[in-house]
């Protein structure tokens, strides 16, 4: 995979692919890529933001369905990705999303070791989360303000 960063800086800003996500969250091209590959070996995917304990507050990537979504659970979206049939759900916490709600959310991927849980674990990277405030007007957009 070309291009993957070996900054885990959460503020650095990195290009999105257009159109991959919604207003709260949006995949880097090399994170597209690696779920590309993912998808091929595990079928359709989804992501749980981890909301801290052992592996920090990592995006956890699962096969659709292996993580049970709850009544306590907010979808921040769909994330579309070219080659794919099937857009990946992005969920969190209640709890989690009161303190992230004012948070545009990149999904990228390091280099590095991920959770044994996440699928890409054993390639060698690990998903991250870059993020932004979002401005006053993207808050009005969302309904937020």
């Amino acid at each position: 995979m070309d291009g993957v960063s070996t900054s885990t800086d959460v503020t650095e800003q990195v290009p999105e692919v257009p159109g991959s996500g919604t207003g709260r969250v949006a995949l880097s091209p090399q994170a597209a890529e690696l779920l590309v590959t993912l998808t091929d070996i595990h079928g359709p995917l989804m992501f749980h933001q981890s909301g801290g304990c052992c592996d920090g507050s990592a995006p956890m990537c699962y096969p659709d369905g292996d993580f049970k979504i709850g009544g306590q659970d907010v979808h921040l979206g769909d994330l579309t990705v070219g080659g794919l049939e099937k857009p990946i759900g992005f969920y969190m916490s209640a709890s989690q999303f009161e303190y992230w709600k004012h948070t545009h959310l990149t999904v990228d991927v390091v280099k590095g070791r991920g959770s044994g849980f996440s699928v890409e674990a054993p390639e060698g990277v690990r998903f991250i989360i870059r993020s932004r405030l979002f401005t006053d007007d993207e808050m009005r957009e969302l309904g937020d303000l």
